[in-house]
């Protein structure tokens, strides 16, 4: 394989890709079943942690970086028979059903965790928040980890050499 821009940014894409994938998965079968062994209090805690925490550039390189990547090697493919069309759906899987869905399920959700001083909340009120957030999140969760294991899967028939 020759060391190109095209297959450098598709190599990054692949990588990055895989890594955000491997993150959501991971924290599906993990951190959710977790939590849901705690009380109130302290998931909706923890969940305010982890959500100041994961702002983090390391993060943001994987989330953001596996667009820009996608997208990038998208154009570069263009015209790229198979290749071209495995890493359009890639890029438009984790574009609509990872990145979309978090940014406009997930972020809004968190937003409106971070807003709340837990510590002035009753112990209804936490239980209520807890029933009106946990459900929501998990849900949308597990479809941004179903699409990003869908794209990364795209991605890497994108780079195998019996696609056709």
């Amino acid at each position: 394989m020759e060391l190109s821009i095209h297959s450098i940014t598709l190599f990054v894409a692949v990588i990055l890709t895989g890594l955000s994938a491997g993150f959501f998965f991971a924290w599906q079968v993990t951190v959710i079943p977790g939590t849901l062994k705690v009380s109130d209090a302290a998931y909706l805690q923890t969940m305010q942690s982890i959500n100041k925490e994961i702002l983090n550039p390391l993060f943001f390189l994987i989330f953001f970086g596996s667009l820009i990547t996608l997208i990038a090697s998208s154009v570069m493919n263009y015209g790229n028979g198979t290749t071209f069309w495995l890493i359009l759906a890639a890029t438009l899987v984790y574009l609509f059903g990872t990145f979309f869905v978090t940014s406009a399920g997930n972020v809004p959700l968190n937003n409106q965790l971070e807003a709340l001083n837990l510590s002035q909340l009753s112990d209804l009120q936490l239980t209520e928040f807890r029933a009106m957030y946990e459900p929501k999140w998990n849900a949308l969760h597990a479809v941004r980890t179903f699409f990003s294991v869908l794209s990364f899967i795209l991605i890497l028939l994108a780079m195998t050499p019996f696609k056709g």
